[in-house]
């Protein structure tokens, strides 16, 4: 919180952190509240029952100490520091109004505040609340195999290695890799993903990951302390105190206008003073500082934010923090990245064309030689049709070009056409562009011996989900460093007009530069490659992030599932929140501007203008917290089968 807010803006002790209040009654500032207003109604009732005037005012001060215990001594200790906020407003007024004898308005206002300062910390606990719940998740206890033994350990014991046992219907305790079986995976709490994933041995699972019909061993390769889970709640949690544009907005707003209006309330009872009874303008002046409170506006962008980023976490993305946020709601052109983006990631061999007497065999090992310590996804389609090869010596990559190395003593390259010449292969290289491969030439002791086609299918939902994007609104286009023929047949089966290929990584950060010229843009892709094109953004989004460090710390947002579904989704939940955010920025000013002219020539006083004031928060916080609902996310057609066999049962091309 800032300094103008109403809330806590002094750190907060560690172990009242870990017990959020979970109930109205448990917010303290609520519960002091609760003692003024009884205190307030005594008070007023011995004053209608003509008691004596002793007993009047001791009910009303016992009221406003009780009430003014929520700020006051948390103004002071800021006023110390030299900070000066809404808490400041409210003390003055407060003083104010003992001294001209209202001691029951004094009363009313800090048990009024008191209530808003209540409701906003209940709202920031119950987000904050729902974040930690993915915690929860995780089962209170493991069972590991050791040796022929089973042995049941608290989740926190778990180390590295250990091979867990998942029986049907259990969770993951923690992160880690099937060693045998096979089952489908309920992980909606994690990624938003409505329908099971098959998953069987060598797939990565993640804690929380609810078991299906069958029994998996585990072997576990992250703590529960540093599991998928627990670095989702700290990196949110660490990213929430990022402000977006609207906070630094209602920040600009408020710090300048707490001492500007202390300034127009002086100058309102000096100049009242000099003219008519001094005692009604000092009173309009101490009703005028109430009436100008920005707590509202300081609250109400904040509020929205924690809640906002909650909600985001359930659908399977990670925001990190109200910049990120506010910038995804202002987004009107969208950038893709091809492979891992829109396509599913599983690339493979489709033909191989040969030159002179060169095999198909000799091509390919020459290519997996080259390959062999290769990440790329090209990579892992040649080495996969490539079982048993030998690495290639002094391999090196040229960026955006291909690998170079030695092969059986001589000088071997792999690369795209234009940096190998095709000569001979050029018609065999077009054919395999024009059917949507991308093709690779190799060459070996100075000669190409053969071109290499590697396809990687659109993801299933791609097409839906392009086809809802341009529906909102939004320019889409697709950056790849694919050939332009390869890269334009994809585009048409998704339904992508706009395609930029032959793209370096520099080259990607260029155009969506210019993009950026013409309205806000996003791009998306897999956070490390597109690590340049990401940073340049407006908004960098990852896919597929639950389980990259590399890809969270890269982008803005994670969408930590492998549905495309999550992006036009978390676009939405992002529009909604931005225009949350700006209700409450424009109702918070509007607010402030009827009253003071009000409160300025005697039309308000100050009880009312507390009332109308602290309702008013109530309403901006009930606003903000209404970007935490999230609307149920359409079931996916698809989902991610576990081999080719389940592909073609599952229909998908």
């Amino acid at each position: 919180m800032t300094d103008a807010c109403c809330g806590h803006d002094e750190p907060r002790d560690e172990e009242l952190e870990e017990r959020e209040p979970e109930r109205l009654w448990e917010v303290s500032e609520l519960r002091f509240a609760a003692v003024a207003g009884v205190l307030l109604v005594a008070g007023f009732i011995a004053d209608l029952r003509d008691a004596p005037a002793s007993v009047v005012t001791g009910g009303y001060a016992a009221a406003l100490l009780v009430g003014g215990w929520t700020f006051v001594p948390g103004t002071l200790k800021r006023l110390v520091k030299g900070k000066i906020g809404v808490g400041t407003l409210m003390t003055i007024a407060a003083v104010g109004a003992v001294i001209l004898g209202e001691v029951a308005e004094a009363a009313a206002l800090a048990f009024l505040y008191s209530i808003s300062e209540g409701l906003e910390e209940y709202a920031v606990a119950r987000t904050r609340r729902g974040l930690r719940a993915l915690l929860s998740l995780v089962p209170s206890e493991a069972t590991v195999l050791r040796g022929a033994t089973q042995v049941t350990v608290a989740p926190h014991q778990l180390a590295v290695g250990d091979l867990l046992l998942v029986r049907p219907g259990e969770r993951v305790a923690t992160d880690g890799v099937i060693r045998t079986g096979r089952s489908a995976l309920d992980v909606s709490a994690l990624t938003g993903e409505s329908l099971p994933v098959e998953a069987g041995p060598g797939d990565d699972v993640y804690a929380g990951s609810i078991n299906g019909t069958g029994v998996l061993e585990v072997e576990v390769t992250t703590t529960a302390q540093d599991n998928s889970l627990a670095r989702i709640v700290k990196i949110v949690e660490a990213e929430q105190s990022r402000k977006g544009n609207a906070q630094r907005l209602a920040d600009r707003i408020a710090q300048p206008l707490v001492p500007g209006i202390m300034l127009l309330a002086a100058v309102i009872a000096i100049a009242g003073s000099l003219l008519d009874d001094p005692r009604t303008w000092i009173e309009r002046a101490l009703v005028v500082l109430v009436a100008a409170s920005p707590c509202a506006l300081a609250i109400s962008v904040p509020v929205t934010v924690v809640a906002a980023i909650g909600a985001a976490s359930r659908i399977g993305a990670l925001v990190k923090g109200g910049a990120a946020l506010e910038a995804l709601g202002r987004i009107r052109a969208i950038a893709l990245d091809k492979t891992g983006t829109l396509t599913r990631n599983q690339p493979s061999v489709v033909d191989v064309a040969t030159t002179g007497a060169h095999t198909r065999d000799e091509v390919l090992n020459v290519a997996a030689a080259l390959e062999a310590a290769s990440e790329h996804p090209l990579a892992r389609a040649i080495l996969a049709a490539v079982p048993v090869h030998s690495p290639a010596a002094e391999v090196e990559a040229v960026t955006g070009a291909g690998l170079m190395g030695t092969v059986d003593g001589r000088p071997a390259r792999l690369g795209r056409p234009g940096w190998l010449d095709a000569g001979d292969l050029n018609d065999r290289v077009t054919e395999m562009q024009q059917a949507g491969a991308t093709a690779v030439l190799v060459e070996h002791d100075g000669t190409v011996i053969g071109a290499v086609a590697v396809r990687d299918d659109l993801r299933p939902e791609a097409a839906d989900v392009l086809a809802r994007l341009r529906a909102d609104g939004y320019r889409v286009a697709m950056l790849t460093g694919d050939n332009h023929r390869t890269a334009t047949a994809l585009a048409a089966q998704a339904g992508i007009t706009e395609v930029h290929a032959d793209l370096r990584p520099e080259n990607k950060s260029t155009i969506i530069a210019r993009m950026r010229e013409t309205a806000p843009t996003a791009m998306v892709g897999d956070g490390v490659n597109d690590a340049p094109a990401l940073a340049t953004a407006d908004v960098g989004i990852a896919m597929g992030a639950m389980g990259s460090d590399v890809a969270i710390e890269t982008a803005d947002v994670a969408l930590m599932g492998e549905d495309l579904h999550h992006l036009p989704q978390t676009l939405a939940h992002a529009r909604r929140s931005r225009a949350i955010m700006l209700q409450n920025v424009g109702l918070s000013l509007g607010l402030i501007a009827v009253l003071i002219p009000l409160a300025a020539f005697g039309v308000l006083g100050l009880a009312a203008v507390v009332l109308v004031h602290e309702l008013a928060e109530i309403v901006v916080i009930g606003n903000g917290v209404r970007a935490g609902r999230v609307r149920a996310q359409a079931p996916s057609p698809v989902h991610r089968p576990a081999d080719a066999a389940a592909t073609q049962q599952a229909g998908i091309p």
